[in-house]
């Protein structure tokens, strides 16, 4: 709460409720892994080995999620790797504290190595290293770019192709059908889009509003976002708290003053800095489907509107798609399901988180496999199975019961 200005709320699903689900679904996952094995017969046992990778895993973890952080150093190592660990610096507190629970908890010295400091120093040296075995990244999609290059240029160098995993960006939408229930829309854009100062990849950033609903859903939206307090997390009333830095506030302030110039502000757009780092929760409207604001990811507490005709629903499915580099998470709201199963089947490839009358965020360890791919990232979905098989090289075995003693076979006998 206090290093990062979450809320109780917020803190409490994220640093207890979801650390403690990865430590547990994890280790439940690795033990499906490793009863998959091969057919075996009479004459022979096939068996499957899933090994740890040749080297060292290298965790990269953001600021914005302390469950994140305690789960992509673990990941690695509950597969039996040894991982080098740089935290955000902007989040050293809370992964320090992540630190010394598995250290409580018995994990061995030298197993997961924690290494804040100089990310570009830090970096530098892991992914020079001849003994990189793997990449579990958590952050923005240029760093992550920057990290793949580094390693292709580098191919040679290796022991072994470093396994790259990645959650990077995200423009996550919302999509509202002319059929869709006006308060759980709006409800929808103002968690989805304002809980913990949109500091998060899946927050919703984009939304798109049928011209019929939209002044409904608008009023409404508006409404909460002036009765939402903004302050100190201490104080349980607060609903959005402080943006994590001054680079944050600099950066979402940019944005802002686009807004000014060529969109509408509907509400907030205010930026403090007198006493923490404050954006307003803030609504924008336009009526050019490509404006930055609806493409580029801000990690802030800004959702931008884009209102199209009714009888556009076809074609709006169509910007969404191709309007952002990114593939993170989205949702439709829709009360006629052969819309939500055209929106299901139109954005197939819009998000890998998907919702039907949800916000995007709020993916639960378990339930909802998380990752996106596009500029999103490679979608290896942390919290799942799927994670955990890119941490480990597989080795096929098979014991032969009986060995043949002789070269020739049946057929080649004399008739």
């Amino acid at each position: 709460m206090l290093g990062q200005s979450k809320t109780a709320f917020q803190a409490e699903i994220d640093a207890a409720a979801e650390s403690v689900d990865f430590w547990r679904f994890n280790a439940y996952f690795a033990q499906q892994l490793y009863a998959e094995q091969p057919i075996s017969t009479s004459a022979a046992w096939n068996m499957s080995e899933y090994r740890p990778l040749e080297g060292f895993v290298f965790a990269v973890t953001p600021f914005n999620f302390t469950s994140i952080a305690a789960n992509l150093p673990t990941a690695p190592a509950l597969m039996g790797n040894t991982v080098v660990w740089k935290p955000a610096s902007s989040a050293i507190l809370s992964a320090y504290y992540v630190m010394r629970l598995l250290e409580a908890a018995g994990l061995p010295p030298g197993v997961i190595n924690f290494v804040p400091g100089d990310p570009g120093m830090i970096s530098d040296v892991a992914l020079g290293s001849h003994d990189l075995a793997g990449v579990h990244f958590t952050g923005s999609t240029a760093v992550f770019n920057d990290m793949w290059h580094r390693v292709g240029a580098s191919i040679h160098t290796y022991r072994s192709y470093p396994r790259l995993v990645g959650e990077t960006g995200g423009k996550d939408f919302i999509l509202a059908h002319p059929s869709a229930d006006v308060e759980a829309v709006a409800v929808a854009i103002a968690r989805g889009g304002f809980e913990f100062q949109g500091q998060k990849c899946s927050a919703a950033s984009r939304i798109y509003m049928p011209a019929s609903i939209w002044p409904a859903v608008r009023d409404r939206v508006v409404a909460m976002m002036k009765q939402m307090r903004m302050g100190d997390v201490a104080d349980f009333r607060t609903f959005v708290g402080a943006v994590i830095d001054r680079k944050a506030l600099e950066r979402i302030s940019g944005y802002l003053d686009d807004a000014r110039r060529n969109a509408t502000i509907l509400q907030g757009a205010g930026a403090h800095d007198e006493r923490g780092f404050f954006v307003e929760p803030t609504l924008v409207e336009t009526r050019d489907s490509s404006y930055r604001l609806l493409r580029e990811e801000i990690f802030g507490p800004v959702v931008t509107a884009c209102v199209y005709p009714d009888a556009d629903w076809n074609d709006v499915l169509k910007t969404i798609d191709q309007t952002s580099p990114y593939a993170l998470t989205g949702s439709v709201f829709a009360t006629d399901r052969a819309a939500v199963r055209h929106a299901a089947s139109a954005l197939r490839n819009a998000a890998g988180n998907f919702y039907v009358n949800d916000k995007p965020t709020g993916a639960v360890v378990g339930q909802q496999p998380f990752g996106g791919a596009r500029g999103s990232g490679t979608n290896d979905k942390a919290g799942s199975k799927m994670n955990l098989l890119r941490w480990v090289s597989a080795r096929t075995v098979k014991e032969t019961f009986v060995p043949p003693t002789d070269y020739t076979y049946p057929y080649m006998a004399e008739e």
